[in-house]
């Protein structure tokens, strides 16, 4: 009985050391949390034989849900110590004003983000398409294969080797035209 009252009072979320060690608790279980996503992900490709489940997809989804359980233990631990929920109940009235200057500040992170998902959603492409888009290149287009899609940009390898890094609200509001596989183009009619 002593043991776990040491380890409630070691606990204990008014003081420095037990507010130092619930944020030690919530970061391992975070860890935790985003490894076995991350596990979780893997296996399901590993174990999809029929490629029924979109790779893209379930990528961003598991990173979409990772940042969800950071936020959540961050809240949480907000919660929990008393010290930062007074904190929070003082800036109170700020967040009306800082959540405005927040919101234009990051809007075009936050919509990079939205156009990521619903690119994931509606899917005009697919890992492994090839994709003509509009680049700064000299003919004004490039051509390169979708590798991955993040929470905020859009990454396809060119043809000449060179990664190109598209936001995804550029990427959902740009037109593209999707390109036969490169083994899959009609031979070229002899002369």
């Amino acid at each position: 009985m002593k043991d776990f009252e040491k380890l409630i009072e070691i606990l204990d979320p008014n003081t420095l050391l037990g507010a130092l060690m619930i944020a030690a608790l919530l970061f391992a279980a975070g860890l935790i949390l985003s490894w076995s996503i991350k596990r979780l992900t893997i296996e399901a490709l590993r174990h999809d034989r029929r490629d029924m489940i979109d790779q893209i997809s379930l990528n961003f989804l598991s990173r979409l849900i990772g940042l969800f359980v950071w936020v959540v233990l961050l809240t949480f631990y907000a919660h929990l110590i008393p010290a930062l929920d007074r904190l929070a109940s003082a800036m109170l009235a700020g967040v009306g004003l800082a959540s405005v200057i927040i919101g234009f500040a990051a809007q075009q992170t936050l919509g990079n983000l939205v156009a990521g998902i619903s690119l994931v959603l509606y899917r005009p492409f697919r890992q492994g398409d090839r994709l003509q888009v509009a680049a700064p290149a000299p003919s004004e287009y490039d051509t390169g294969t979708v590798e991955n899609i993040s929470l905020g940009f859009t990454t396809l390898r060119s043809d000449e080797g060179h990664e190109i890094i598209i936001a995804n609200g550029t990427m959902a509001q740009q037109t593209m035209i999707k390109l036969l596989p490169e083994a899959a183009k009609p031979a070229a009619p002899k002369a």
